[in-house]
């Protein structure tokens, strides 16, 4: 049985049409209008327990307000969520022991405490005893060097000492699921990896993770399948290695000689590839697909030449296949390789 199940799920956001001042105020007592705005639009999702899932979108799509539905925050419009069998709504308490939850632009500390006692009093709400509390605490302070922040007061801390801070709340009961909301904004890059290194590890032990992020080197190195929302609706759900061997499977050598090669030698040479000049007489780029020719052909077909100086590769970029899907340039569907 799925362990995040979601039906119809549906979130529809009412504002009120008033125009300015107090007359538009009175005007809109007696006759009142309302837009209708609709953030999630008839959503159907299940996650696997273990899986780890990348949930992304342009601003504006729907991922955040998909997670609060999910987690219990908000009610749906229409729909029904169902989070290991349970409904969050109607079992506020028991979901809350098997989620933890981290918005990157929210936090759960309290402003005016030390982050210590921020923590020691989620351990109090959650019910974690001083052992397991301990334990989990100095595998956080490895991870995320929490012991110079304990002290501080949340007010106090950069963004990257919040994320850190923050991490470390949503993760202190052992929740079975996590949801990630912009999990390493503010962090620095070493710490970022140790982070993701950390995320892989639960992940590996069986928790449950639903990413979103516009950081695409999270969602590479931690989910193995890729969701996208737009406009409130699921536009691709699939494996996210297919979707990169099949868009993201070209390949770029740029090489530099010691003395110039005619264009006419070096797509002899490379008749399965895309050879173009470069910015100088000794530079030029080698494109081809990395299932076609591998980089050590291209490479040992370029060391006939005897003149090679330099040669550096692109690797294929997931990046650059959403950014097409946001554009409208790729469309992709759910019989993807």
């Amino acid at each position: 049985m799925p362990i995040v199940e979601a039906h119809g799920l549906t979130k529809v956001f009412r504002r009120p049409e008033k125009e300015a001042g107090l007359a538009g105020a009175l005007k809109h007592l007696i006759s009142r209008r309302f837009t209708d705005t609709v953030a999630v639009d008839h959503l159907d999702l299940s996650i696997e327990e273990g899986e780890a899932v990348a949930y992304v979108g342009p601003n504006g799509a729907g991922k955040s307000t998909t997670v609060k539905l999910l987690s219990g925050i908000l009610v749906p419009t229409a729909g029904e969520v169902r989070i290991d069998d349970l409904n969050p709504q109607r079992h506020r308490i028991a979901i809350a022991h098997r989620l933890g939850v981290l918005f990157g632009q929210r936090t759960q500390l309290w402003w005016d405490l030390p982050v210590g006692e921020s923590l020691a009093v989620l351990r109090d709400i959650y019910g974690v005893d001083a052992a397991t509390y301990r334990k989990r605490l100095d595998r956080f302070d490895q991870v995320l060097d929490l012991g110079e922040i304990l002290p501080v007061v949340g007010r106090r801390l950069s963004l990257g000492q919040r994320m850190r801070a923050d991490l470390a709340a949503a993760l202190l009961h052992g929740p079975r699921i996590v949801y990630l909301d912009e999990p390493t904004i503010g962090l620095d890059l070493v710490v970022k990896d140790r982070v993701r290194d950390f995320l892989r590890t639960i992940r590996d032990e069986g928790t449950t993770l639903m990413l979103t992020s516009h950081d695409l080197a999270d969602i590479e190195e931690l989910c193995q399948r890729l969701v996208i929302i737009d406009a409130g609706r699921i536009i691709f759900d699939g494996d996210f290695v297919a979707v990169k061997d099949r868009f993201a499977r070209e390949r770029i050598l740029h090489v530099m000689v010691e003395r110039p090669v005619p264009m006419e030698v070096l797509r002899t040479t490379l008749p399965e590839a895309e050879v173009a000049a470069g910015k100088t007489p000794l530079h030029f780029s080698v494109r081809f697909d990395r299932f076609t020719m591998t980089a050590g052909q291209a490479v040992n077909a370029l060391a006939e030449l005897e003149n090679l100086v330099d040669i550096r590769v692109d690797e294929p970029n997931i990046e650059d296949v959403i950014r097409r899907v946001y554009s409208g340039e790729l469309v992709l569907d759910e019989t993807t390789p």
